[in-house]
C-alpha cells in the first residue's frame, strides 16, 4: 500500500535498492552458514538440474509456444519469457525462511543460477531479436554476481566469527530484520506502479492478473512436481529487473508495469503460498 500511495517515499527509497539487496543477502548468509549453503554433492547436482530447467528449458519452451501461436508481438509473452530466463530474486531465501522451511536450497539456486545466467540467457536473446546488445545483459549479470559473492562471503565470514552456531533467538532476530528490509524494499520497487495505477488502471489490472497467475501457477506446479518449498519459491520469483539496466528503453518500457505488478505476488508469497506448502507434502524434495 505504501508503494502504491506514497510515490514520494518510493522515489526516496529507489536509489538505495542495490544496497538493500546486498544487506538482505548478508542477513541470509549469516542465518544459513557456508556448510548448509553448499550442501552435499547430490544437492549441488540437483541445483544444477533445476537451474537448467528453470532458466533454460522453461523459457525455450515458452518461446516455442509463442512462435507456434503467433504471439511474437505480444508484450505479455515477451515479459513472461524474460522472467522465466532470469535467475532467482534475492528475497527467495528470506521468503522461504519466513515460512519456516529450509532456506539453503533457494540460496544454492540463487548463487548458481546467477553464476550461469550469462550462459543460459544467450539462447533466449538469440531467439528474440530486437532486444539489444547481449553484452549489456551479460555485464548486468556479472555485476549482480559480484554483489552476491561479496555480500554472501561477508555474511559467511561474520557468522563464523560471531555466531557459531546462532541461537534460536538470534535466528528469529535475523528473520525479523529480513522482514523489515523486505518491507522497505518493496516500497522502492513499486515506484513506477503508483503513477500507472492512476493513469491507466485497466492496463495495470490486466498485468496484475497475469502476474498473479504466472507467479503462483509456477510455484504450485513446481511443488506438485515434487520440489521443496524453497525451489518452488524460486520457480515463480525471478529477478526480471536485471533486464531493466541492460536492454534498450523501447524493449523494457512495457516491463515497467509488469515488474511493478510482479512485486505483489512476490511479496504475498509468504502469506498465500505458505498455506499450500504446509498443507501438502510432495513426493520428493530438494
Amino acid at each position: 500500500m505504501a508503494g502504491l500511495t506514497l510515490p514520494g517515499v518510493a522515489q526516496i527509497i529507489k536509489p538505495w535498492l542495490p544496497l538493500l539487496v546486498a544487506f538482505l543477502l548478508l542477513l541470509s548468509s549469516v542465518r544459513i552458514g557456508l556448510r548448509a549453503a553448499l550442501g552435499s554433492f547430490a544437492d549441488l547436482r540437483q541445483t544444477a538440474t533445476l537451474v537448467t530447467v528453470f532458466q533454460l528449458a522453461l523459457p525455450l519452451l515458452a518461446l516455442a509456444v509463442i512462435f507456434l501461436a503467433g504471439l511474437t508481438e505480444s508484450q505479455l509473452a515477451l515479459a513472461i519469457v524474460l522472467m522465466l530466463s532470469a535467475p532467482s530474486i534475492t528475497g527467495s531465501v528470506n521468503f522461504t525462511a519466513l515460512m519456516g522451511h529450509d532456506p539453503a536450497p533457494p540460496m544454492r539456486l540463487l548463487i548458481f543460477g546467477t553464476a550461469v545466467f550469462p550462459l543460459t540467457v544467450l539462447p533466449v536473446l538469440w531467439l528474440m531479436p530486437g532486444l539489444g546488445d547481449a553484452s549489456d545483459v551479460l555485464l548486468a549479470a556479472l555485476m549482480l554476481l559480484f554483489v552476491i559473492a561479496l555480500s554472501v562471503g561477508l555474511g559467511f565470514a561474520l557468522r563464523r566469527a560471531v555466531l557459531t552456531p546462532p541461537t534460536e533467538a538470534q535466528i528469529r532476530a535475523l528473520d525479523g530484520a529480513s522482514a523489515i528490509v523486505l518491507a522497505v524494499m518493496v516500497v522502492g520497487l513499486m515506484s513506477a506502479l503508483g503513477p500507472a495505477l492512476r493513469s491507466v488502471p485497466g492496463e495495470v489490472l490486466f498485468w496484475l492478473v497475469a502476474v498473479l497467475i504466472t507467479n503462483f501457477g509456477l510455484q504450485s506446479a513446481a511443488y506438485v512436481l515434487g520440489q521443496s518449498p524453497g525451489a518452488s519459491v524460486v520457480a515463480g520469483n525471478r529477478n526480471v529487473a536485471l533486464f531493466l539496466v541492460a536492454l534498450p528503453a523501447e524493449a523494457v518500457d512495457p516491463l515497467l508495469i509488469f515488474i511493478g505488478c510482479y512485486q505483489i505476488p512476490m511479496y504475498l508469497t509468504p502469506i498465500v503460498m505458505d498455506r499450500i506448502y504446509r498443507r501438502h507434502t510432495p513426493s520428493s524434495t530438494c
